[in-house]
């Protein structure tokens, strides 16, 4: 075991499993590891996630246990990929980060479907926005961020452009970013870009009140390829993270069909971007 050690949650959550095993059958430490050839001291740092737990210590401990079968061997795969993932050094020596990736995607899309629940959505930002929204955020970040606005324009009047569909709530329209200029600007570019024909801009009102996804914001990119899946990418200011399994990215396109069922319709979502850009917070008029 490495001296710099820490585990993971899945490791963790493995170990409170072990621990459950032992207590439901009232054994003391030492009582288990005698059963089945561990010390004391093993077993408390297995079950504590101060080591990790080796599958074959996690099919001993389920067959000395008399766990049932089905879930001794769901925690044994809980271990051994556990085990995979540490000792793969695959992803660093990568170094694969979809942040830096994305903008590739979005110029091989077909089709984007974004769901943002505090911002105006990347592609659709204006330069200035993206600054003041940014402007605590890593400056790489911001220089991603255009690079996605460019790849999404480069195609934007090209013999195959993206179809971009976004939803979002109307609490993004009243939130002033920038400034009351720069923010009546943004407003007049989504207005503006909204007419276009790949472009499709839906608002969730506050009187939807609940809407599905709600505090979860993605983006789900569907590509010509049918050798290539959908992929649903989800980002927070920590880390930005793929996710491919279909089961998932269904899950998600289903979330989105019902956000766009909720919202307005894209013209009514219009008449109420034009309301807010007219409002005092926008005009600078009070």
């Amino acid at each position: 075991m490495p001296k710099d050690f820490r585990a993971t949650t899945l490791e963790r959550a493995v170990g409170r499993q072990l621990a459950g095993w032992r207590n439901e059958r009232k054994l003391s430490l030492t009582e288990a590891g005698q059963r089945v050839g561990f010390s004391s001291a093993k077993l408390s740092m297995m079950e504590n996630a101060v080591q990790p737990s080796a599958p074959v210590d996690v099919m001993a401990l389920g067959y000395v246990y008399k766990v049932p079968t089905p879930e001794w061997q769901a925690v044994l795969l809980r271990a051994q990929h556990a085990e995979r993932v540490r000792a793969s050094t695959l992803n660093n020596a990568l170094n694969f980060d979809p942040a830096a990736d994305f903008a590739n995607l979005v110029f091989e899309a077909s089709r984007m479907c974004a769901f943002t629940t505090d911002l105006v959505p990347a592609v659709l930002q204006t330069p200035r926005y993206t600054n003041a929204a940014m402007q605590n955020d890593d400056p790489v970040r911001i220089v991603r961020l255009a690079m996605v606005r460019e790849a999404w324009a480069t195609r934007l009047n090209g013999k195959d452009p993206l179809v971009v569909q976004v939803v979002f709530p109307e609490s993004v329209l009243r939130q002033v970013i920038g400034g009351p200029r720069a923010m009546k600007a943004q407003l007049l570019h989504l207005m503006e870009i909204s007419e276009h024909p790949t472009v499709s801009v839906q608002v969730v009102p506050h009187s939807a009140g609940a809407y599905p996804a709600m505090g979860s914001p993605f983006t789900l990119l569907d590509f010509p390829h049918r050798q290539h899946n959908d992929v649903a990418y989800l980002e927070t200011f920590i880390k930005a993270e793929y996710v491919e399994d279909p089961v998932l990215t269904e899950q998600c396109a289903q979330r989105f069909t019902s956000l766009q069922q909720l919202a307005l319709a894209p013209g009514e979502s219009l008449e109420l971007i034009a309301e807010a850009a007219a409002e005092p917070s926008c005009t600078g008029v009070r």
